[in-house]
């Protein structure tokens, strides 16, 4: 009997610590449990600030973002079963093993399944309800250029940060700042609503290269061309609007398409930018420059070449045939090695050099780009023959083509020096310093433009209509044993139209091997069909009627 009673009793004492507890719970412990309940459904999410829209100078879209997702999971969490695991891996387009490997590591808290995944397979994720699989919204930048302005945009990394181009170099500007929400999520991980608003997002700032999306695709083209047809191993073009100083286009081969960046990366390197070549003769015009503000010589004055070489030390300097007597002008339109050795000889140890430097070779561009180089000049052995001799036609010394295309810049303005613009700024007055006597430097373009008319080097720049004004260059590439007769770089800087210069463009073209090598053959027909094109889009009228060749006069140096 007493068997029973203790039953009963333990049994009612049972129930009374049951419910005992569950009061305790529901009214001491509320607050705990409510917290901790509130922690695994509760989350603070972060709401993806949209980077800025680069746009050409007219306004066409190079860079925009587009949303898409990143796919994570919790694999301290995550306990998929087989048939989980297959959905989840063809859901992903990855192997099972892949998979596998990712969640191995059960410490970890959070591991990206896989990144930038559209809307429209996030919504598959989605719907597969599989538990702890989470979605989280983000941004990818989309390129309609594509590689045709890839070196000049740039791109982006994996997590929105720019890394190369303009996207580097502005990303400060670009960049979004990300804002913040409280959301309720069921046990999939998916947002059931919003619950409060913590910080909004914040876009970034929109901008604008200069680069004229048209010129681009134009230039693109042409350089491209050129660089199949000759076998070259490189090449690059720069178009520059003299006025502004404001890069109106900047192309390279080999280039890439960063809406899909290629596992060999030789093509993402920005070459007008990043590598240096001896410029050849395209120096000519700045050593032309030197001798006209040295007063000993005018365009007339004569220089006997004969017999068409010319030793200086150990060196032999010789011209392709025996060219006798020229006048300065003329020594320019034929590119006379010979002349120009005997002109940079006769002028003061630092003249030469002196105009380069005022030019702005041997200084940074000052792009903002990553891996500008700035290039060589070094002034220190000036007191050597050779080197001042080398120097006026445009060896011992190097730059990029961005480089050439400011210095030409400095001829096309009269002698004021500006900086180059990748930004297109229509309410900026561009600051401008004086370097080079007006007078001079227009002699010397006149002097250019014979280059371009019979018996000059670049009867192939011209262009139907305009007066053209440039100089070739042909340098030959140093190689494991000094440099190579048979490897050379072509090139071709010129400005247009001579009468009121509206471009300068410089074209490179690095190694040509289909039998072609010098600038006038190779670089200057680019130059021209670039040139023809770009001023008909820009409607620059034509120019009056072509100059007159250089003409000869009385005074002699020899």
């Amino acid at each position: 009997m007493w068997r029973h009673h203790l039953l009963v009793i333990l049994f009612i004492a049972a129930v009374v610590g049951s419910c005992g507890r569950v009061v305790f719970l529901s009214v001491t412990d509320r607050a705990f449990l409510q917290g901790q309940g509130d922690a695994r459904s509760i989350r603070n999410e972060r709401i993806p600030g949209m980077r800025g829209v680069i746009y050409d100078r007219h306004g066409r879209a190079l860079a925009v973002s587009t949303p898409v997702f990143s796919v994570s999971t919790d694999p301290s969490r995550a306990q998929f079963d087989e048939r989980q695991m297959d959905t989840l891996a063809e859901l992903l387009n990855q192997s099972v093993s892949t998979l596998q490997a990712r969640i191995a590591n059960v410490e970890r808290k959070f591991v990206y399944l896989k990144r930038r995944v559209s809307w429209h397979d996030a919504e598959k994720i989605r719907a597969a309800k599989l538990d702890h699989v989470y979605l989280q919204s983000e941004y990818r930048r989309y390129y309609p250029a594509a590689e045709t302005a890839a070196h000049l945009v740039g791109v982006t990394n994996i997590d929105d940060k720019g890394v190369e181009g303009s996207e580097y170099a502005f990303d400060q500007q670009l960049k979004g700042r990300d804002g913040r929400k409280t959301v309720l999520k069921d046990l999939h991980g998916n947002i059931i609503r919003d619950l409060q608003y913590k910080q909004a997002p914040v876009f970034g700032q929109d901008l604008n290269l200069s680069i004229d999306l048209r010129l681009q695709f134009l230039a693109y083209r042409e350089l491209k061309s050129a660089i199949v047809s000759h076998g070259a191993k490189s090449g690059s073009l720069v178009i520059l609007e003299v006025q502004s100083g404001e890069v109106l286009a900047l192309v390279n081969q080999p280039s890439y398409n960063p809406n899909d960046i290629p596992s060999q990366l030789q093509g993402m390197r920005n070459r007008a930018i990043t590598d240096t070549y001896e410029p050849g003769s395209t120096i000519k015009p700045f050593a032309a420059l030197a001798a006209l503000e040295s007063g000993r010589y005018d365009r007339r004055t004569v220089i006997d070449t004969s017999p068409g070489y010319l030793h200086v030390g150990a060196k032999l300097i010789s011209d392709p045939v025996n060219y006798e007597v020229l006048t300065l002008a003329e020594s320019l339109a034929k590119s006379s090695q010979v002349a120009f050795v005997k002109v940079a000889l006769d002028l003061e140890e630092d003249a030469v050099f002196d105009v380069i430097q005022r030019a702005g070779i041997g200084e940074p561009v000052g792009t903002g780009l990553p891996g500008e180089q700035v290039g060589f000049l070094d002034g220190s052995q000036l007191r050597y023959p050779q080197v001042r001799m080398a120097l006026a036609y445009g060896y011992g010394l190097s730059l990029t083509p961005l480089q050439m295309a400011q210095a030409y810049l400095t001829l096309a303005t009269a002698g004021e020096k500006m900086a180059v613009s990748m930004l297109h700024r229509p309410d900026r007055t561009p600051e401008r310093e004086r370097v080079f006597d007006k007078r001079i430097v227009q002699e010397v373009v006149s002097m250019m433009e014979g280059v371009t008319l019979e018996g000059g080097t670049a009867q192939s720049a011209r262009v139907p209509g305009y007066r053209v004004a440039g100089k070739t260059g042909t340098a030959r590439i140093v190689g494991p044993s000094g440099y190579d007769d048979e490897r050379h770089v072509a090139w071709f800087a010129g400005l247009v139209p001579v009468s009121d210069p509206r471009l300068v463009v410089v074209v490179l073209v690095n190694d040509p091997k289909a039998g072609l090598s010098g600038g006038g053959a190779v670089a200057a027909p680019v130059f021209a069909r670039v040139a023809q094109r770009s001023l008909r889009l820009l409607g620059v009228p034509a120019d009056a009627q072509v100059a007159a060749a250089p003409g000869s006069g009385d005074k002699v140096r020899g």
